[in-house]
């Protein structure tokens, strides 16, 4: 971590704060749908994605949403160590 940021525990992730996430706009030129995605679970603790996941469906987002390179944020997490939770929601 940078020394000139501070790591945040127990952070609050209120409805507004979590629905603020389907409205992000695209990171470096992804796919709108998939850099909501990324930066949610870049962003979000288990429970706070879940929660998220469910609002993206319902708005009609697609889980599936592909990066320029073709992978899927399933893709991605997949390959990372500590991942298992966030996998299994997005496995649903």
């Amino acid at each position: 971590m940078r020394a000139d940021k501070t790591k945040v525990i127990n952070e609050i992730w209120d409805d507004a704060r979590i629905d603020s996430f389907l409205h992000k706009e695209p990171l470096g030129g992804e796919p709108a749908e998939f850099s909501q995605l990324l930066h949610a679970y870049r962003s979000m603790r288990v429970s706070d994605f879940e929660i998220f996941l469910q609002r993206f469906k319902l708005k009609g987002g697609d889980i599936n949403a592909a990066n320029k390179a073709g992978q899927s944020l399933r893709d991605i997490v997949a390959g990372h160590p500590k991942s298992a939770d966030f996998l299994a929601l997005l496995e649903r």
